[in-house]
């Protein structure tokens, strides 16, 4: 017979997730010895928070839960804001805490925390693990973490329960079971058929739905069908991929995507989750027709018409079924880019931001994969930089959070071992989560970080200019970039050019070592790229 911990780790690698990864605590280590005994990886991690986002990142890349751990108290606090990101962002992520057994939780007060109630709020499910019901805990929160939209379940972790035997009460039911969609009825789907026969100018607005039912190549089909220019929310970018004519750009809330959907007469919004979006009143009148995986119940996207199914299966009825659009898709595509670039490619005395994300795409491999954190540069990194794949752009949306950009290019290169992982961050994001890059080093996980140094926090900078405030208590500035690379073991270098930054970023393709490039760059467009772009 198997211990409660055996269960897990037995789980954790059935469902396609072969590592753990946190900051352990005294109740973790036998979950990280039966890990050990399964030759999975424990990842240790500097900082619980940077912990949660690599496994959601994990479990947003690939669908299996990522997996986390932490100690009672200050751990499982501190991890907070990681199951926030994947609370928001719609990752499956599987967060572990460490607590005392039950009858010293109810005498005692060191370190007692009201660990469920805490992560309520910001999980999709919470339990406490006992050995008589752990096999059953395990499937609920694994299928419930998975299921659409996916999100994180917390399982607090009693001290008592870990090496107790696992009751065999789940019987010889597969761990998740198979799914199966069935393909829709042509005949009901009269409604949105007949939606699109009378568009003459459709748009489709893209969002995570397609992600979670892998409908990417769906989507590209039914935009052909319809030829209908797409945009797609920052998380979704690459799912069409960013060289196709028919793609516009991503979806920011800004005045300038305005224009384009203004001259559309229907908005496709398929898999369009509301967490993606500004948080602003819906600026169209123009009707909606809504495709989505799961019902939407926000009413933040007013659609006229809702089909649900598995986007996959519906996507590729529609496009067979559709009648072909008048094709004025490629064309508006076409002028909403040269819209953006205008706005956005601003001359500046230095190394500009917006040049530094092109020139790195002209550096590295079609297939790298982009990270990029919270701040001034991530509205410039998300119009600039192009993907190709689906996830092959990783960003904190929904939460928004700095200190994302490290831990989630660990996870991709966990989950894309061959494939280079570049880092966009702001001097502020990156000492949010500096110290995993010991963790890239020692766990052979190497990534190019870019760090935009401004030697500021440059966003909020912004905003105290654009409403007429003085500079105060955003400086930053005074750091050996070179040094504190050596300094975790990998490599540091100082960048002033567009040519020295794509010297640095040849080189640490070439050398396939982790290395920090600090690109000293001028902000001076930031506002007026800002107010071009979207209200502030």
């Amino acid at each position: 017979m198997s211990t409660t911990v055996e269960v897990l780790a037995d789980a954790f690698l059935e469902c396609g997730t072969p590592f753990i990864v946190g900051h352990p605590g005294g109740e973790t280590v036998e979950l990280m010895d039966a890990a050990r005994a399964r030759d999975m990886r424990y990842i240790l991690m500097k900082q619980e928070v940077a912990g949660a986002m690599l496994a959601a990142t994990w479990g947003e890349i690939t669908g299996s839960p990522g997996v986390c751990t932490s100690t009672r108290g200050p751990g499982a606090a501190n991890m907070v804001n990681g199951v926030a990101h994947a609370w928001l962002d719609r990752a499956p992520l599987i967060a572990l805490t460490d607590q005392y057994p039950r009858h010293t939780y109810e005498t005692g007060l060191r370190q007692v925390l009201d660990l469920q109630r805490m992560y309520a709020p910001i999980t999709k499910w919470q339990t406490t693990l006992d050995a008589r019901s752990v096999r059953i805990q395990i499937r609920r929160a694994l299928r419930t973490a998975m299921a659409p939209g996916p999100g994180p379940v917390h399982i607090d972790v009693p001290a008592d329960q870990t090496r107790l035997e696992a009751a065999d009460i789940a019987g010889r039911a597969p761990l998740l079971g198979d799914r199966v969609s069935t393909d829709p009825d042509p005949d009901g789907l009269s409604a949105p058929l007949d939606m699109l026969r009378r568009a003459a100018r459709p748009i489709i607005l893209a969002g995570l739905g397609v992600l979670w039912d892998r409908a990417s190549e769906q989507l590209v089909v039914l935009a052909e069908r319809l030829g209908a220019p797409v945009l797609t929310t920052a998380k979704v970018k690459g799912a069409m991929p960013e060289d196709h004519a028919l793609r516009a750009g991503c979806i920011i809330g800004g005045v300038i995507e305005r224009d384009l959907v203004s001259q559309s007469d229907l908005i496709v919004a398929v898999g369009l989750d509301g967490v993606e979006l500004q948080p602003k009143p819906w600026p169209y009148s123009i009707p909606v027709l809504s495709l989505a995986g799961v019902p939407s119940l926000d009413a933040l996207v007013p659609f006229e018409s809702e089909v649900v199914g598995d986007l996959r299966l519906l996507l590729g009825r529609l496009a067979d079924l559709a009648p072909a659009g008048a094709g004025w898709g490629e064309s508006a595509a076409a002028r909403f880019r040269d819209d953006v670039a205008n706005a956005l490619d601003i001359p500046t005395a230095g190394l500009s931001p917006h040049r530094a994300v092109e020139v790195a795409r002209e550096v590295l491999p079609r297939d790298a994969v982009a990270t990029c954190d919270a701040g001034a540069s991530r509205l410039l990194v998300v119009q600039k930089w192009l993907s190709f794949g689906p996830r092959e752009f990783l960003a904190s949306n929904g939460l928004g959070s700095m200190g994302y950009a490290v831990p989630s290019a660990l996870a991709a290169r966990l989950a894309w071992p061959d494939r280079p992982a570049v880092a966009f961050a702001g001097d502020g994001g990156l000492l949010m989560a500096v110290a995993e890059l010991q963790t890239s080093v020692r766990e052979d996980l190497p990534i190019i970080v870019v760090v935009f140094d401004d030697q500021e926090i440059g966003l909020i900078r912004v905003k105290q200019e654009i409403k007429g405030i003085s500079r105060f208590g955003v400086g930053l500035g005074g750091l050996n970039w070179t040094a504190l690379a050596e300094g975790f073991g990998a490599d540091g270098v100082v960048v002033d050019t567009e040519h020295q930054l794509g010297d640095a970023l040849q080189t640490a393709v070439t050398s396939g070592r982790t290395t920090l490039i600090a690109a000293r760059i001028d902000g001076s467009a930031y506002v007026d790229q800002f107010n071009a772009l979207r209200e502030l």
